[in-house]
C-alpha cells in the first residue's frame, strides 16, 4: 500500500512505554502512516533523538508536538491512539471526536459503563460521562463487530485481558461457581508506566517480588463488569496483583470451583469453541503452564488449564506481554478491525 493510501494515525502520549510500543508497531505497519506524535515533555524534539532505536525508521524526523487537538487534526490524522493517564485522556478524546478523528483510548477513562463505578475506583468524577454509552470495550475476541463500527474504543487494561480471556467462555456456559473466582497476577515493572518513583527503582524491584493494590485494584472494576455481562449476573472476584523483577510480561493464575455435574473436559471444549478462530489466543491445552518468555514482544495470549479433583477447582493459566496484547498490540488489533484491515496486520511477530 502506497503512503498516500495509508491510514493517517497519531499517538497522543508517545513518550511512555506504551507509546513506545505503539511507535514500534505503527512504524512497521503496512497500512499506517504516522503523522503526529505528542508529548508535553518532549515537544519540539525529533523522534530519533528521543528514541535512538528509531533513527533508521522512515519517520525518524517526525517531531513531537504538544497534545493539542487542533494540531493533531491539522496533521490529517484519521485516528488517534491515546496513551495517557486516566482522567487526562477523556478531555482530548472529546476534542478529537468533535474534529472527526476516531479515538482508541488505552487509558481507563471509557472502559466502564457506569460513571459512579468509575468514581468509586478512580477517586474522581468521570470527566465525560455522556460518552460512556458510545464507547466500545475493545477486546477483539469478544466484540469484533462492534469495534469495526466504532469511533471510540476503550482498549482493555493489561491485567483484565489476562483474566477475562480464560474466564469469559466458562462464565458464558455456566461451568463454574461465579462467586468462587480468585485471580493472582504477576506483572513486569513496565506495567507501572515510565515514571520516576521510589518503589520502581532498580534496587527496589530487582531480586524482589511483592503484592500491591490489595484488596481493590482499580482494574477490578472493568474485570467484574465484563465477567458480569458474560454471566448475566453480578460477579465479584478476589484479585491480587504482584510486581515481579522483569521488564515486561504478565502471568495470571485464576482458580474457580467447577459446578457440580460438569466434567472437567468441558473447560477445554469451551475454550476451543471460543477461540479456535482467534489468531492471537493460543490454547496450550490441559496441564500446560503459560510462560511470559513465549509471549513477550508479541500480541499473543497463551492459555493453559488444569482441574484439581482434590478441591474441585479449575486452574486457568495465562501469559501475555503487558505492553503488547495488554496494551499497544491489542489497540492495533482494534485499529485493524476499525478500518477493515486483516486483524493480524502489523502484528505477525513471534
Amino acid at each position: 500500500m502506497g503512503r498516500m493510501n495509508r491510514i493517517k494515525t497519531a499517538i497522543v502520549g508517545a513518550s511512555g512505554y506504551t507509546g513506545m510500543e505503539l511507535l514500534r508497531l505503527l512504524l512497521s505497519h503496512p497500512s499506517a502512516d504516522l503523522v503526529a506524535v505528542t508529548s508535553r515533555q518532549e515537544a519540539g524534539r525529533p523522534l530519533s533523538e528521543v528514541f535512538p532505536r528509531f533513527q533508521s525508521a522512515w519517520m525518524r524526523d517526525l517531531h513531537f508536538i504538544e497534545p493539542d487537538a487542533d494540531k493533531i487534526a491539522a496533521s490529517g490524522a484519521q485516528v488517534a491512539f491515546l496513551a495517557l493517564p486516566h482522567g487526562v485522556a477523556a478531555e482530548i478524546a472529546r476534542a478529537l471526536l468533535e474534529r472527526g478523528v476516531k479515538v482508541i483510548d488505552l487509558s481507563a477513562d471509557f472502559r466502564l459503563r457506569d460513571a459512579a463505578v468509575y468514581e468509586e475506583f478512580y477517586g474522581h468524577p468521570h470527566p465525560a460521562p455522556d460518552l460512556l454509552a458510545e464507547a466500545v470495550y475493545g477486546l477483539p475476541e469478544l466484540r469484533a463487530d462492534e469495534i469495526s463500527k466504532a469511533r471510540l474504543i476503550a482498549s482493555p487494561g493489561c491485567y483484565p485481558t489476562s483474566i477475562l480471556l480464560p474466564l469469559l467462555p466458562l462464565l458464558r456456559e455456566g461451568l463454574i461457581e461465579n462467586d468462587s473466582v480468585i485471580a493472582n497476577s504477576m506483572s513486569g515493572v513496565s506495567g507501572a508506566g515510565r515514571k520516576a518513583e521510589l518503589s520502581l527503582l532498580f534496587c527496589e524491584c530487582n531480586e524482589s517480588a511483592r503484592a500491591y493494590g490489595v484488596p481493590k485494584h482499580r482494574h477490578l472494576s472493568e474485570i467484574e463488569q465484563e465477567l458480569g455481562i458474560a454471566a448475566g449476573e453480578k460477579v465479584v472476584i478476589s484479585f491480587i496483583p504482584h510486581l515481579i523483577p522483569v521488564n515486561a510480561g504478565i502471568v495470571t493464575t485464576t482458580t474457580a470451583k467447577l459446578r457440580k455435574g460438569i466434567a472437567p473436559e468441558a473447560i477445554g471444549a469451551a475454550l476451543e469453541k471460543a477461540y479456535e478462530r482467534k489468531p492471537f489466543v493460543r490454547l496450550l491445552g490441559r496441564g500446560a503452564c503459560a510462560d511470559t518468555k513465549q509471549v513477550t514482544r508479541t500480541n499473543f495470549v497463551d492459555i493453559g488449564w488444569q482441574h484439581d479433583p482434590r478441591t474441585g477447582r479449575v486452574i486457568l493459566m495465562s501469559a501475555e506481554d503487558n505492553l503488547g496484547k495488554g496494551a499497544g498490540g491489542q489497540a492495533i488489533q482494534s485499529f485493524n478491525l476499525m478500518f477493515g484491515l486483516g486483524e493480524t496486520a502489523g502484528l505477525q511477530s513471534f
